[in-house]
């Protein structure tokens, strides 16, 4: 799993791709308009397989954890979301969409997959992290649009109205309760690995469109060297105080040391899987101005990641170790 993890994660090498495919050919007109409805069932059947993944019984088990979810659920929609709100003087540096795309970031779930191998890398509580990151996303469905609409909705000159509830729940939340209603029949099939392409392609496609709007808009031009490298410092800043405060999280709460692992990595992290596709429909009439709300997002997957995978693998080591010489 850690070298697997070492290698370039084919996700971002995907969302590159779709970012320089932007650049060179963007989507215009017709092409635009038909490849967005692409785009939207592309989403469904993602949120479709999602639902045919989870366990519905092992979900209902882990539930019974509920201070551990209910931990890692606040670090996701409270923390967060707190902490964006504290940034907004950044805005100042990094300009007024830059801005908004940071308050987005920290409003979107948590992540599922990565959360999970972290966890078990890390010889946490497996179980937990995968009921807490599912309930993560789950949630997300109603928390982001209505923390979106609450936060960035009066002021930011971002539109938001009551309809994109009924927009996600018809793309996002229904495709993933038919996936739980027919898991008996696609189960398998929906944790085979070729299914991966409908995972990876339909957040490269959300890319492509994003960017491409973008790129007919000309927003790039207002986009500095320096604005991208603040957002590569920031999220490491970002990472290592969520680490630090979901570990502080765990140790006041007396959680056992796997139970605060799974704090760690799945309170920390944010969802591009997730983030995204959602972007997509709630900022649906921002056009161009999507690109620069979803940059500081993918820019911070990729560091957590890093950060994650090193400090995961330091603390299977650690118990590695100690497993060997208890006495030590």
């Amino acid at each position: 799993m850690l070298q697997r993890l070492s290698k370039p994660d084919p996700l971002i090498v995907l969302i590159i791709a779709a970012v320089v495919l932007a650049i060179a050919v963007p989507a215009r007109g017709t092409f635009a308009e038909a490849f967005s409805t692409a785009v939207n069932i592309a989403i469904a059947v993602l949120f479709f397989l999602y639902g045919a993944r989870l366990s519905t019984q092992e979900a209902l088990a882990g539930l019974k954890h509920w201070k551990l979810h209910a931990t890692i659920l606040a670090c996701t929609f409270l923390i967060y979301p707190i902490i964006g709100l504290i940034l907004r003087p950044v805005e100042f540096l990094v300009g007024h969409e830059m801005y908004l795309g940071i308050l987005y970031l920290t409003l979107v779930p948590s992540t599922v997959q990565s959360s999970v191998a972290f966890t078990s890398i890390a010889r946490g509580n497996v179980a937990g992290a995968i009921v807490s990151a599912s309930l993560s996303n789950l949630a997300g469905v109603i928390l982001t649009p209505l923390l979106v609409m609450l936060l960035m909705g009066a002021g930011n000159g971002i539109h938001i109205d009551a309809s994109v509830f009924l927009e996600i729940s018809l793309l996002l939340l229904a495709p993933f309760i038919l996936g739980q209603l027919c898991r008996r029949w696609v189960a398998d099939f929906a944790a085979n690995k070729a299914t991966k392409i409908v995972d990876r392609g339909s957040i490269a496609m959300v890319v492509y469109s994003a960017f491409s709007a973008g790129v007919v808009g000309g927003i790039w031009s207002d986009i500095s060297v320096w604005q991208i490298l603040f957002l590569v410092g920031f999220s490491i800043v970002l990472v290592t105080l969520m680490l630090w405060l979901t570990r502080l999280l765990g140790s006041k709460l007396h959680f056992t040391r796997a139970d605060t692992i799974a704090i760690e990595f799945c309170g920390t992290k944010k969802s591009l899987a997730t983030g995204l596709p959602m972007a997509s429909v709630i900022f649906a009439a921002g056009g161009a101005q999507l690109a620069l709300l979803v940059l500081p997002l993918m820019i911070f997957h990729q560091v957590q990641l890093m950060i994650c995978s090193w400090l995961a693998a330091r603390y299977g080591r650690r118990n590695d170790d100690l497993a060997a010489n208890p006495a030590g």
